[in-house]
């Protein structure tokens, strides 16, 4: 499917997953256990551009968190990285879950998600058909984990999926790249930023449809 078609404005929704605290900041709990986030800080100028641009053209932006407690914590879960313990990562209530570099506005739409995909156990899905989306472009971190979970599920379930190289991050530049590379080759398209706002700039003004 050519880009335009996969970036209509009036049937995509732009998630933009997990850019909280312990993930991108270098105080956050990752970078504290020795995980590089230095990339977080070379693609959030794009991302934030991107957020701009998809406001302007009406494109829903959806604020993707991951919020850890008590009750979610399964002894499998807990327990997912290598056999060591991760139970200090965005807590409920907490500095480190708390979104980073970013502020949604109070009507924007947030949704909290307990596990790597944000389609499992969430109101996602049901959020995007109230939207009637069909496309998804996909932003934040990790690009090979919390990113690629939520876009290979989307892909299940028959959304569009853009991935967009310059608005996500990983914690190594060879996890990142891998990611990318299996997108494109199975799950979705792979794409810029700037590709994506060119895109929209051929609408005669924002807000119009590219289809009909």
């Amino acid at each position: 499917m050519e880009l335009e078609n996969s970036v209509d404005p009036s049937k995509t929704a732009f998630l933009v997953i997990d850019m909280q605290n312990d993930y991108c900041h270098k105080e956050g709990s990752l970078a504290k256990q020795g995980l590089d986030v230095s990339g977080v800080a070379s693609m959030v100028p794009h991302l934030m551009h991107l957020i701009d641009q998809a406001e302007m053209y009406h494109v829903p932006v959806i604020y993707v968190r991951t919020i850890h407690e008590k009750s979610t914590d399964s002894g499998s879960w807990i327990h997912r990285l290598r056999g060591k313990s991760q139970t200090d990562l965005c807590r409920k209530g907490t500095w480190g879950s708390e979104f980073y570099k970013l502020v949604p506005e109070e009507e924007d739409i947030i949704v909290t998600k307990h596990r790597y995909s944000a389609f499992i156990h969430t109101k996602l899905d049901s959020v995007l058909h109230t939207l009637n989306v069909r496309n998804l472009l996909m932003a934040g971190v990790s690009t090979n984990v919390c990113v690629e979970s939520t876009a290979r599920d989307g892909f299940m379930l028959d959304y569009n999926v853009v991935l967009l190289s310059d608005c996500t991050a990983a914690f190594t530049r060879e996890a990142y790249l891998m990611t990318l590379t299996n997108i494109s080759q199975f799950f979705g398209t792979v794409a810029a930023s700037n590709e994506v706002i060119d895109c929209w700039a051929t609408l005669d003004k924002p807000g119009m449809k590219m289809t009909t």
